[in-house]
């Protein structure tokens, strides 16, 4: 009996520890994945190549020149750690001594170390160091830098997406950054409430353009993602308010606008926070009717009111939601570039909205330096 218990101790032992190994395993590949791991791989494959260049020099010094040492020198600047860095380069430096020995005295030629040698190799290692230090800084891992971007950059397009909605109705969403950049300064949220009955979609102009405003529209959409829908529709706007006082940045406003639709009658509300007016194509007349609440900026002082708009979007109807890089310009009104706009979207009228979001940007606003986004709701007859 005791033989027994003490082999299923020992075997319980092995699966902990079994279980254990593959648990440090695991992390370990995934923070090397990310890059929190170590870099010793890195650094022991750089440091491997300089005894190889080296002594490819000092054979054929005509094809593998001294100044190759900075090859493993600007990949250490990009892949390693500061401590690391320095490591790699103590080595470079090291083999730098060597070549000047082994092919000194120098009579001329190409295959000589230089002073202007020593300084090429030294001032790249001086840009990597100061490369590697600011990754450090900003806490950018060493291999994952450009992956992080591009993951923010997707998140964002993520909580823009609208969601599914009933077979009679149709929506969709251009966005298209200031100067041919991924990151934008306007953003969407979206979602549906009241059972799935009710569309709510907030559509947002953070203040400023580009890379300037889309680390604060990355955090806003989150926070706006959160709020819509766990509010009642008229305490959103207020509350997204007092969320961007709270953050307290000196370029801190934005202009927003809060759509409330019912998709079982077409009913909806529109709560503006000092954004542009919506436009709503009348399929009966024809017409473009400007439709908006009233309400001050987003983040410019407490206690602000809202008031709301009503209308109806009967069968054949189409609401479009903008930010006003697609309408505004340096020298033109406003109004101008409503009339524009309107203008392009009635070539959509007898053909159909599909797909008419991202080419109204781009017969409107195609070249504008500014970020341009784009909302159009429709309810299909």
């Amino acid at each position: 009996m005791a033989a027994g218990v003490g082999t299923e101790s020992f075997s319980a032992r092995t699966r902990k520890s079994a279980h254990r190994a593959r648990i440090a395993l695991r992390k370990s590949g995934v923070d090397y994945f990310r890059g929190d791991g170590s870099d010793w791989i890195a650094l022991a494959g750089l440091l491997l190549t300089v005894p190889a260049i080296v002594l490819g020099t000092i054979v054929s010094p005509v094809w593998c020149a001294p100044a190759m040492l900075v090859l493993p020198i600007v990949a250490g600047g990009l892949l390693l750690r500061p401590a690391s860095l320095l490591g790699l380069y103590a080595a470079a430096a090291g083999g730098l001594i060597v070549e000047s020995v082994a092919l000194g005295p120098y009579a001329g030629g190409p295959a000589t170390v230089t002073p202007g040698t020593v300084l090429t190799v030294a001032a790249c290692g001086f840009f990597g160091l100061i490369i590697a230090q600011f990754r450090a800084r900003v806490g950018v891992p060493w291999r994952r830098g450009g992956t992080m971007l591009f993951d923010l950059r997707e998140r964002i397009r993520v909580q823009s997406a609208l969601p599914r909605l009933p077979k009679n109705w149709h929506s969709e969403m251009a966005l298209r950054p200031a100067g041919g950049q991924s990151f934008s300064g306007d953003f969407v949220v979206a979602a549906r409430t009241n059972g799935g009955r009710t569309l709510e979609v907030v559509l947002t102009d953070v203040s400023g353009k580009g890379m300037d405003a889309a680390s604060r529209a990355l955090l806003l959409s989150g926070a706006f993602g959160g709020l819509l829908g766990s509010l009642p529709p008229h305490g959103f706007l207020p509350a997204a308010n007092g969320y961007l006082l709270r953050q307290d940045w000196e370029e801190g406003f934005a202009t927003s606008i809060h759509l409330v639709l019912d998709l079982d009658s077409g009913d909806y509300e529109l709560l503006s926070a000092g954004h542009l007016p919506a436009l709503q194509l009348h399929a009966g007349s024809g017409r473009w009717e400007e439709k908006s609440g009233e309400g001050p900026l987003l983040g410019v002082y407490d206690g602000a009111q809202f008031d709301s708009c009503k209308g109806s979007l009967e069968p054949g109807d189409v609401l479009m939601l903008f930010t006003d890089g697609l309408v505004e310009a340096s020298g033109r009104d406003i109004a101008e570039g409503i009339d524009r706009l309107t203008g392009e979207a009635d070539r959509y009228v007898s053909c159909g909205f599909q797909g008419a979001a991202w080419h109204l940007i781009e017969a409107v606003a195609k070249d504008v330096n500014d970020d341009r986004a784009l909302l159009l709701i429709c309810h299909d007859a």
